[in-house]
């Protein structure tokens, strides 16, 4: 088991995919006009300014996308709930026993669930999953439009291939998150803070204080806050989002090369647990990788469609 960012808590080890073949359906057809249709062509991704250039946010690069359509909203409860009756599939958190969950959300933090290798403000609970979010006394049934959580790169591979479409690249993914524009966040350049609230991320000293100015202390519902220029909401904040893509930093120094070799995925968009102060990854451009068997309470995925 090995550390990952401080967004991110800790990785497991994984031996295996965890993806079965499941039924399909397809919330597309089931959902008519819900999708946002975005052209192909030569998009930048990436930035030659980065921020945290060791999470691998630079150069600037274009890469050509084609067409495609995405969901403008990540994936619900609700939406997993669907795809867990229909299917019938487990999670890996679900398997493994045991998720990690924001150690504000743990009604009673003990020394057991806490590890030396990873950030102290990230607890290991035993019946923690998508449906127990914040452990096996929490639910759902008042969160059924928030972003489900505690699903790993596996388990979102999965939930999008059943829905009849797939995780985005991280090219797509930046491309739909400018929203037509050219800002380093959906709506532009202006810096999220106590009075400007575009997003759902941190505010007050991380990790000891949330003042939740802007109105949610953990995930907040799907549609909430203003969507960007192309009608697409939660690009930035509230949850990370799975890529397709592997985590690579475009390097040759033997550090980068260490991090490349760990087979982690990509995850982009930041979360509610992001705070300028120590984890400025609300940026389009800003990313983080772990294990794609890894779970977090603040980790989801979005679901994008081939045209």
């Amino acid at each position: 088991m090995s550390t990952s960012s401080c967004c991110t808590g800790l990785n497991r080890d994984t031996s295996s995919s965890g993806v079965v073949p499941l039924a399909r359906k397809t919330l597309q057809a089931a959902r008519p006009g819900r999708v946002v249709h975005l052209p192909g062509g030569r998009v930048p991704v990436g930035t030659d300014a980065p921020l945290l250039p060791l999470d691998g946010e630079g150069p600037q690069r274009m890469v050509e996308i084609r067409p495609f359509a995405i969901d403008p909203f990540a994936t619900t409860n609700r939406d997993f709930a669907d795809f867990v009756a229909e299917t019938g599939y487990v999670t890996e958190a679900e398997r493994f026993g045991w998720s990690l969950v924001f150690r504000g959300f743990v009604p009673r933090v003990m020394p057991d669930m806490l590890s030396p290798e990873g950030p102290p403000w990230w607890c290991r609970v035993e019946g923690a999953c998508w449906d127990h979010p914040d452990g096996p006394q929490s639910g759902i049934a008042e969160r059924l439009d928030h972003p489900v959580v505690h699903v790993s790169w596996n388990d979102a591979q999965a939930c999008a291939a059943w829905a009849g479409g797939r995780l985005p690249t991280e090219a797509e993914w930046e491309h739909a998150a400018t929203g037509g524009g050219t800002g380093r966040y959906p709506w532009g350049d202006a810096e999220p803070d106590d009075t400007f609230l575009p997003c759902n991320i941190w505010q007050g000293r991380f990790p000891h204080d949330n003042t939740a100015v802007d109105g949610y202390a953990g995930t907040a519902p799907v549609d909430a806050f203003a969507p960007n220029g192309v009608g697409l909401f939660n690009m930035a904040g509230n949850v990370w989002e799975w890529c397709a893509d592997p985590f690579r930093i475009r390097s040759i120094s033997k550090a980068a090369k260490a991090r490349n070799a760990q087979g982690d995925r990509l995850l982009k968009g930041g979360s509610y647990l992001c705070h300028r102060s120590y984890c400025h990854r609300y940026r389009i451009a800003a990313r983080t990788g772990v294990s794609p068997d890894s779970s977090t309470g603040h980790a989801g995925l979005r679901i994008v469609y081939d045209l």
